[in-house]
């Protein structure tokens, strides 16, 4: 009798073994609570070695946006946006939750070898756990980022509530390009350290911290091309749900669902697809 006989005879399972897809995420389903507790533990894990713990999730993006605010807001001289502190805010924010969600996801399988090669669950649990992770994150980050619009002269309105939305749509959005990212990662781990460019090449091509039509108007080619944009999408729709005096084309809302649903089906099924490799990872 060989191995594999007698290892279904015995009710044994490989490690890492790939079940049909409709399985796979009800097996997924089944453990989300382990997916929620990983990334409770992480996010406890990283404050402990932080005095200020928590604090530092909302300190380090705002920083940044001082940052950039005072450089680009001076640098655009009177083509910067209206509410140049608020606009770039929204944008520093919520592009720090799209970069780490990318950054950690891709990380993901990589970073957990010793769960991966002994254990059998569905591995898809570990770049998920790596969003929700920043998801949880992003919590403390709108509030602050909220108490900064307001201070800068914008009323609170019911508008504000379109970040429900906005905000499901971006993590299903984040959760495909990181699950894409994590399974390209294990292939090819070189493309860990090409990562952090290609953020920094979307930081600065995304409208973060400068208004497309304002920088871009003798170009309407490039004003079309932003509008094609995710992440310029999502930032706009952010930045029309928050700011009273920012107008966003309600078409974006339907540019940004496109895109979340195809990137997370496409991040989904290009990861499952690779289920029994990851065991071999080495």
């Amino acid at each position: 009798m060989s191995l594999a006989e007698e290892a279904a005879q015995n009710n044994l399972e490989r490690v890492g073994q790939r079940p049909p897809l409709r399985e796979y995420l009800a097996e997924v389903w089944r453990r989300r609570e382990l997916t929620t507790s990983m990334a409770k533990y992480r996010i406890q894990a990283s404050n402990e070695e932080n005095r200020l713990g928590m604090a530092w999730v909302a300190l380090k993006p705002t920083m940044n946006a001082l940052i950039y605010g005072l450089v680009f807001g001076v640098l655009q001289g009177d083509r910067r946006p209206e509410n140049v502190v608020a606009y770039i805010v929204i944008g520093v924010f919520l592009f720090e939750f799209f970069a780490s969600s990318f950054s950690h996801g891709a990380d993901s399988i990589m970073r957990n070898k010793a769960l991966v090669q002994t254990l059998a669950f569905p591995r898809i649990t570990l770049p998920l756990g790596a969003v929700i992770q920043q998801l949880m994150n992003l919590v403390p980050i709108l509030a602050v980022m909220a108490l900064i619009v307001l201070l800068t002269g914008n009323p609170i309105s019911w508008s504000w509530l379109q970040m429900v939305p906005l905000v499901f749509l971006m993590t299903m959005f984040n959760t495909g390009v990181a699950l894409i990212a994590a399974r390209l990662t294990v292939h090819l781990t070189d493309i860990k350290e090409i990562i952090p460019i290609i953020t920094r090449v979307l930081f600065y091509t995304s409208g973060v911290f400068f208004q497309v039509d304002r920088i871009l108007g003798k170009f309407p080619w490039l004003v079309t091309f932003f509008d094609y944009h995710p992440l310029y999408e999502f930032l706009s729709l952010a930045r029309g749900a928050m700011l009273s005096d920012y107008a966003v084309d309600p078409v974006f809302w339907i540019y940004a669902s496109i895109w979340s649903v195809s990137l997370l089906v496409i991040g989904v099924v290009f990861f499952w697809k690779a289920e029994e490799r990851y065991g071999r990872i080495y």
